[in-house]
Formats: structure tokens, sequence, C-alpha cells
């Protein structure tokens, strides 16, 4: 990808799982996911959230499945997005009575795209493999991809039992951490060929291993990856609010992506009290570009400022410019093909406003405290205009605009071509 650095490690081979028409695993890009929080038997309210969230760039939306109302409402969801052009796979999730509902509901197991098991819940002693199982046929007659998706938060206590039980008849025995760690791993992969001996081809099924720890989701994926070539979904659950979750989801998946570990991410932040649910898209796709793996929206460069800049002009047009950005790409994805690429610079001083505006596509360099009230716009690394008074930010607001629609408009792709 032009202008990014690329990963040191080789991406992990993975087999690739078509959901719903977007590609996990294989050589795919890294695919953005999320989760509505709404009840699913409220039909409005559920495919209004997933309408915004895939606005934002959520490319697969998973919703709970958890009683008879919410398995009748998800073909109804299924049309209304479908009536309104929304074209976004629905991935079911169930937990304890999974196999029940789909066999109640045929008519939500043809809509969703993919189904999600927690090995840990879908049933209890011998009831378990047999509701696994039923999960796994209705998947496979109806076409689906299924995600066995394991939480320490949920794991499956027999398992975790028998080996810790094992650990502590051997001479040195692991620590309770480790053997928690390893019973994650097991559970994911015994499940997957459970799945496999039932029928579920291999490119039907994407694994995750979720916990809450950094360090614990960093050993759990290295771990699994090296033993399996299922597509892996990443997730550190329950990381929390604000930019604590930001932060721990940030670092955790970040290794793991960095040694191309991972096929598919969700950030799964908690939100504020009535906060936007987008938020975790955004910090998702805000990841993947940081690293350099994907691009999403254009790129916003603004300095942190200093005593050089007591002004709040830069920092209120980089905040403007990026809501700007943001609320206009599902059009500009549409209209401007490419303008993702993108990189725009604010910049609060002469220091290193010149430099990096000239490093960006379209930038300005703002007066910083005591220099001449002035601020030379650069464009495409050449100064093409110097601004000055008070309507400077509306002007600057206009030339990104105008450039946008000459660079990645019509007239400005056919010329690039």
């Amino acid at each position: 990808m032009a202008g990014y650095f690329a990963s040191p490690f080789p991406r992990r081979e993975s087999v690739a799982v078509d959901v719903g028409g977007v590609v996990v695993g294989g050589t795919a890009p890294i695919v953005v996911q999320s989760m509505t929080n709404t009840d699913t038997a409220d039909v409005d309210a559920t495919v209004a959230q997933v309408a915004a969230l895939h606005r934002a760039g959520s490319e697969l939306v998973r919703i709970t499945v958890d009683r008879d109302e919410s398995a009748a409402a998800v073909p109804k969801i299924k049309e209304r997005l479908d009536r309104l052009g929304i074209n976004v796979p629905l991935i079911g999730d169930f937990h304890y009575i999974g196999h029940k509902l789909l066999a109640d509901h045929p008519a939500c197991a043809e809509a969703l795209a993919k189904y999600r098991i927690n090995p840990g819940n879908v049933g209890f002693r011998e009831k378990k493999d047999r509701q696994f199982a039923a999960i796994v046929e209705t998947a496979i007659r109806y076409g689906k991809p299924v995600r066995i998706g394991v939480n320490w938060g949920s794991l499956d206590q027999e398992l975790l039992t028998r080996l810790m039980d094992e650990n502590q008849n051997k001479g040195s025995p692991l620590t309770a951490v480790d053997v928690t760690r390893e019973a994650i791993i097991q559970s994911a992969l015994i499940s997957a060929e459970l799945a496999e001996e039932i029928g579920l081809g291999r490119d039907k099924i994407i694994l995750s291993a979720k916990v809450s720890q950094v360090q614990d989701l960093v050993a759990v994926y290295a771990e699994l990856a090296k033993r399996s070539n299922h597509a892996l979904h990443l997730g550190l659950t329950e990381a929390g609010m604000g930019t604590k979750g930001i932060v721990a989801s940030s670092a955790a998946m970040g290794i793991l992506l960095q040694q191309g570990i991972g096929d598919t991410i969700r950030i799964s932040l908690t939100p504020e009290p009535g906060g936007d649910r987008t938020r975790e898209v955004q910090v998702a796709q805000e990841l993947l570009q940081t690293m350099g793996f994907r691009q999403f929206v254009p790129i916003v460069a603004a300095c942190p400022g200093c005593g050089r800049t007591t002004s709040t002009v830069f920092q209120e047009l980089a905040e403007t410019i990026q809501a700007d950005i943001r609320k206009n790409m599902p059009v500009w994805r549409e209209q401007y093909p490419g303008v993702e690429a993108l990189k725009v610079a604010v910049m609060g001083c002469i220091v290193n406003g010149p430099g990096e505006s000239k490093h960006a596509d379209i930038g300005i360099s703002l007066p910083g405290t005591g220099e001449t009230p002035a601020a030379p716009v650069f464009i495409d690394g050449s100064k093409a205009v110097t601004l000055r008074g008070p309507a400077i930010a509306e002007e600057f607001q206009k030339l990104v605009a105008d450039y946008i629609k000459e660079r990645f408009g019509g007239a400005g792709r056919a010329a690039a071509e």
C-alpha cells in the first residue's frame, strides 16, 4: 500500500471463509466487524443501529439471538435492511439454546450470514456435543459458516477441570494461568475438529479465543495460530470504557496484527451512557489504518500544540476537518473512489507546519504565537495560496472540498489514469 510500511512478519496463512459475500481470511484484507446492543426483538431499533454501524464502516454486524422473539425478528431485520439498500452480513450470536432457536425458526437460520457458537455454554454434560452438532448440522444445511467463539468468562469447566487435574499430577506443574490458556486453545481446536467430523468444511469455520487481559490474549492467539490454519477473529473481551478500552484493545491486537495474526477484528468498547456505538468501528478502522494494513478515511495530521500555539484555531480546524470527513465518507466512498488515501495536515506554527504540510496532499500552517498572521496552504507539496483574516478556517475547508472533487472526481481520476 503506497505510503505505508509493511509488517516485517508475513501474514499468517489461513483458510478463506465467505461470510455473506465478505471474505475473511486467506489473502483478503482484515475485516472490521461490530455488534449491536439493541434488543433484537425491537426491529426498528436494531435496523437503525445496524445501519449506523455499517455506514460507519462495519463490514459484518453481529446481533444477539437469545429467545424466540429475537429469532423471529431476524428475517424482518434482514428484509428491512435489504429495502434500505444496506447489504451487510448479519451474524447470529447464540448461547445456551441456539440449537432450538435455529430449529424452530428456519427463516432466521436462512437470513443470517453466519452463526456464532460458544463451546462453553452450547450445552452441558451429555447434551453438549448433541446440541453443538445440531447447530453445525443446521449450518451445513443452509450453507452458513460458523464462528466457534471461546470466551474465558464462559470457558468449558469440564475441560478446564480435567486439564487442571492432569497438570497437578505432573512432576513440575504449570501455573493456573498457563493451564487456563491451554484450556481456551483446546476448547477452540477440539470444537473445530468436531465440526469438521460432522461435515462442516474448514472454509466454513472461524475461530476466536477471547480473554480480557492483554498478555493473555497475545499468548493465546500466538499459540492458536501455530496449531491451526483456521481464519481467526481477534478481540479483547470486556476491554472496558473510553481510553482504557481503546488502549488495551489496540495494544493487544496491534502486537498480534504486526505478527501477521488475525483475519477480522472487533474492538469491544463499553459505551458511555448514551454514547455512540459506532465508536468501536472507528477505533478498529484507525488501528488498521495507523498500522498500515488498510485505508478507510483520509488521514488528518495535526500537531499536539505547545507554548508556541496558544491560539486554539488549529485545534478547532483539525477537529472540524476530521468530523467533516467522517460525516461525508459514506457518500464520498461512492462519489470519489480512492478518497480514503487523502492526507490532510493542520499545523499550528512555523516549526513543523510548512514541512508537514508539504508532506500532505493538502495542508495548512497556521500562525503560532507572535508569528505573522498568515497561513500558507500547500497542495501536492507546493505552496498554493496564503490565507489571511478571520475566515481562514472556512476558506481552508473549501480548499479541501475542492481538492477532493478535482482529484478524486471523474475528471481527476481520468487524468490520473
